[in-house]
């Protein structure tokens, strides 16, 4: 389903994002590596490698809107991640934002679901 999604045209652009992993690898660097191999130009990928946490993430691709002319935005991540951000995107006044994920469920989804309810309620009401 996702790689429908990302089927590629050339007037679209990819924003990986992500931080220092604790295998000590950037996960956008990696990210745009395996998107290289899947045949994505080189060209449309731009990565952000300070996206340590969601909010991190929605503000460096804020900053990023105005020099990529970023109009709309598909989010991809697991199920579990994508209403609060989809939720700071809102916030910070960038309302078009679609989302996808994988269709696979692990048994650390469970934790994490738990964890992302509390947290997009701490963001909402705070």
């Amino acid at each position: 389903m996702c790689r429908e999604r990302l089927s590629f045209r050339p007037r679209k652009k990819i924003l990986v994002s992500g931080g220092l992993g604790k295998e000590g690898f950037y996960e956008g660097d990696k990210m745009k590596a395996y998107l290289i191999k899947k045949n994505v130009p080189d060209s449309v990928i731009f990565v952000d490698n300070f996206g340590n946490n969601t909010l991190a993430t929605v503000k460096n691709t804020i900053k990023l809107t105005d020099s990529l002319h970023f109009k709309s935005i598909l989010v991809i991540s697991q199920y579990f991640h994508l209403t609060r951000t989809k939720m700071l995107f809102r916030k910070a006044n960038f309302p078009n934002v679609s989302s996808i994920s994988p269709r696979y469920f692990e048994f650390r989804d469970f934790y994490s679901s738990f964890r992302e309810f509390v947290a997009y309620y701490t963001e909402h009401l705070g």
